[in-house]
This record gives structure tokens, sequence and C-alpha cells, in this order.
């Protein structure tokens, strides 16, 4: 592929061959690589392997997002409150050990870099914390509570250990505008394709009636082999991203070894942290975030009580989430480059918003097709595919405007501080969705929601406070984000411009 070379690229815009066809790489010299990255078109291995790694992010995410409360609540049988409030007060936990693993990652040198031995090292954790979570021994409410905590905060905290320096490669990679929201696309499309392959499984095979359990969601043994199923996916694709990956290693760029120890790190932390483009970026995130994890957390509610989705329906969502995603994959990068990324992002999740409460204001206003109706499901698949799309969307967007920062704050600070500003985006996406499945415990506990429900069985009233609650809270959050992406203080023009003075510099 063509590549466009900065000014002290040097031989560095050629697509490495793998790792399995190359001996380990050498430790070099901090002169023989750049302190920037080139402006350049990652090769087609190298974006698909650094693509692969989200598969393990997304099966967490849409476990934690869509199952969890319903399996500690519903299943577990544990008040929905609590669940929301243990798994908060876990992720709330678990996000301060992000900003330690963003300095340790960008303080880190050793011949396999700064990152990867990060990634390799998160696997196996991973993969036992992910058993962990699904498999709860028979125990009282209050110890059953505490292995929740307990799991949830060994899953995520190992996540962290591979997600935030695995997304800190993408300014290493490129230093290019455009670029940075393609590779990143490529994180999104297969994160969500695993997510989504997931619960096509948990609909079809794991999660399904069985004698004396009309409810397959309610089926206990069918999460044993959900969390089994995820797990070994999850260890795969880690693995293969970081070996795919290893061969940049010789060609990201090197920074001078850092000085100073732990009072130094944690003053670049702060030095970083001031920088306006982060912050605002962090204060959208904060109420995007909120309203994804809102969404998750009460899907099957919506799914299961107020729209009564059979389980043929049930097969048929991942495939319409899927298309959302293929559109979020092919327009958001698109879109981005029209009209620049705060704008596109403000516009898709103002639309994200609309759309999500469209249908729930229609149903009480009895504009809706009832379930039932032969309308209705194709019409929700309509407004699911559309509103997937620009939620996806948003969050491309997102993090590649993150990736931009890492130039916005090297001018002030001197310092590429990748790790900080990647592990404060995953502070935020933690944090909130533990605020998102608090809120959603909130909602279930305001609407009156009963436990052990039944579909058709939960009274009228209940179901409608439900989806107000929902509905407005969602509208609301999401409007705030567009409005705080309307405010990221600079576009490609300032960015390009910031490039070629650091490149001259260096």
């Amino acid at each position: 592929m063509g590549h466009t070379r900065s000014s002290n690229s040097a031989a560095l815009t050629c697509e490495a061959p793998p790792i399995w066809s190359r001996r380990p790489v050498p430790e070099l010299p901090v002169a023989d690589t750049p302190a920037l990255p080139p402006v350049r078109r990652v090769g087609t291995t190298t974006t698909l392997a650094y693509g692969f790694g989200a598969v393990a992010y997304g099966i967490k995410d849409n476990g934690f997002g869509t199952f969890l409360l319903l399996f500690y609540n519903q299943v577990m049988g544990l008040p929905s409150a609590q669940v929301g409030f243990v798994v908060m007060c876990a992720l709330l936990l678990d996000a301060c050990i992000d900003p330690v693993i963003g300095i340790a990652s960008d303080r880190t040198r050793t011949r396999w870099g700064r990152r990867h031995p990060w990634m390799y090292s998160a696997a196996v954790p991973i993969a036992l914390g992910w058993l962990l979570l699904w498999n709860p021994p028979e125990l009282s409410p209050g110890w059953t509570l505490a292995w929740l905590f307990g799991a949830a905060v060994l899953v995520r905290s190992a996540v962290s250990a591979y997600e935030v320096p695995s997304q800190a490669l993408t300014p290493e990679l490129t230093a290019d505008y455009d670029e940075r929201t393609r590779i990143t696309a490529y994180r999104y499309i297969f994160g969500w394709a695993a997510g989504l392959l997931m619960l096509l499984a948990a609909y079809q095979i794991f999660l399904v009636p069985e004698p004396g359990q009309a409810n397959g969601l309610l089926n206990r043994d069918g999460y044993t082999a959900f969390g089994a199923t995820g797990a070994g996916i999850m260890l795969v694709a880690i693995l293969v991203s970081a070996l795919g990956t290893h061969a940049e290693i010789a060609r990201l760029p090197r920074q001078p070894a850092p000085k100073g120890g732990v009072r130094t790190a944690f003053a670049e932390l702060l030095a970083a942290t001031r920088n306006r483009a982060f912050l605002m970026l962090m204060a959208a995130g904060l109420f995007a975030y909120t309203i994804q994890g809102i969404s998750f957390s009460l899907s099957n509610y919506l799914y299961s009580f107020v729209w009564e989705f059979e389980t043929a329906t049930f097969g048929l969502l991942a495939g319409v989430l899927f298309v959302g995603v293929v559109l979020a994959f092919l327009g958001a990068p698109a879109l981005a480059k029209r009209i620049g990324k705060p704008r596109a992002a403000a516009l898709l999740i103002a639309t994200a918003g609309t759309l999500q409460a469209l249908p729930f204001v229609l149903r009480l206003a009895g504009w809706f097709p009832a379930p039932g109706e032969a309308a209705m499901v194709p019409i929700l698949f309509g407004i699911y595919i559309v509103n997937t799309a620009a939620s996806i969307g948003t969050a491309i967007l997102g993090a590649s405007m993150m990736a931009d920062v890492v130039e916005h704050s090297e001018v002030d600070t001197g310092r590429r501080s990748e790790g900080v500003f990647f592990a404060g985006a995953f502070f935020v996406q933690k944090a909130t969705g533990g605020v998102g499945i608090f809120v959603s415990g909130l909602i279930l506990a305001a609407a009156g929601f009963p436990e052990n429900a039944t579909p058709g069985a939960v009274p009228a009233a209940t179901l409608d406070w439900l989806t107000i609650l929902f509905a407005g809270t969602y509208f609301a959050l999401a409007i705030t984000a567009a409005w705080l992406f309307l405010r990221f203080p600079f576009g490609p023009a300032e960015h390009r411009a910031r490039i070629e003075r650091l490149a001259r510099a260096g």
C-alpha cells in the first residue's frame, strides 16, 4: 500500500511481516526510531490483528452489560438495586486502577516495547476471572454479592491491563488524522461482532428453554456454558492480537527512559489530564457511556417484558444489530472525513438519543404497534439498526479523537502520554458502565419491577413507568453528550499543523 512519510519517519511506512516469520525484536537504541509516528496507512495484517484483539472486550462488555444484572437478579435471586450497587462499586474501584496501568505502560521499557508485555500477561487472568464471574458457588446472599464484587474487579482489572496498552497503540501506529479513525473502526467492528455472536449464541444455544424452565434467560446451567465459551475465545483473541502486532514493536515511537519515581509519574499524569481536549472528551464520554450502560442493562427487560419478544425474535436480533455495526464501520469514518470528528460525534449521539426514545414515546401515546402485531418487530428492528450505527459511530469517533489528544498534549508537555489518555478514556467507560448498571437498578426499583417476573404478567403501569424513566434518562444524557462533543477544541487542520510542527522539532 502507498504511504505518506512524515519528515522524520525514516523507513517506517512498509508493513512488517507477522511475528511468526521473524526473529525476536532486538533492543534498539532510541536514536534508531522516531519520537513521532509516521503519517501513514497501516498495513492490512497489522490492522486486522490489532482490531481482532477487541473481540475480548466485546465479549466482556456484552456479558457485563446485557446479562450480568439479569443473572444475579433473576437467576441468583438478589435484589436488583443491591446488584447494581455492588457492580457500580466494583467498577469504580477497578476504574481507579486504570490510570496506574496507563502510567506504568507509558513508563515501561523492554525489548518488547511499552505495550506488548502488558497485552501478553493479561490473557490468562481475563479468562480465569470470566469463568469465576458466571459460576458463583452456593452462598448466602451477602457472600454471593461479595463473590460478584471480587470477580467483577478481577475481570475488569485484567481487561484494563490489556485494553489500555492495546488502545494506546492507535496513536503510535500512525499520526494520520483519518487513518486513526479507520483502524479504530476495525476494533469496534471486531468487538461488536464478537459481542453479538455471543449474544446470538446465548439466545439460541446457551439460554434456551428446558423442561421445567420455560424462560431460557433464567437457565443457570446455560450461564456456565456461556462463561466457559467466552473465556476461551477471549484468551485466543488477546494472544492472536499481541502476536499479530508484535512485528510493529521495532517501528513504534521510542521515548527516553523516564526519570523520577512514583511522585514524578503522578505529577506527569496530572499535567497530562489538565489538557482541555482531554477533559472535554472525558465529559462527553461520561454521558455517552452512561446511556450505553443503562441501555445494555435494561435491554433484556425491555425486549422480554415491554415488547414480549419470542425466542425466534431474539435469534434475529443479533443479526439486526450487526447491520448497524457494519453501517457504523463504513459510515463513521466517512462522516468524520466530511464534517470533522467533533461535529460527526455530536450528530450521531443526538440521533441515537432520539431514536432510542422514539418507540417508547409512541407506545405511551398509543401510536406504536402492540406486542403480537405484525408491524411491531420490523419497525423496531429498523430503529435498532440506525440507533446501533449512531451509537457505535459515536464511540469510534470518540476513541479516534482521544488518539489525536496525544500530540495536542505533547506540544505543551514535551511527552507522549498515550497510556495515560487511553486509561482516562477507559476509566470513564468503566465508571459510567457501573453507574449505568446502578441507575438501571434504580429505574427498576422506582418502577416497582418484580423479581422472578414472567413476560405478560407484569402490570401495565409498571411497564409504563419503566419506559418513561428509561427513555427520558437516555434522551437527556444523549443531548448533553452532543453539546459537549461540539466543544472539542480542534479539528483536522489544527491536528495536521501540529504534526508538522512536532516533526520539524524532532
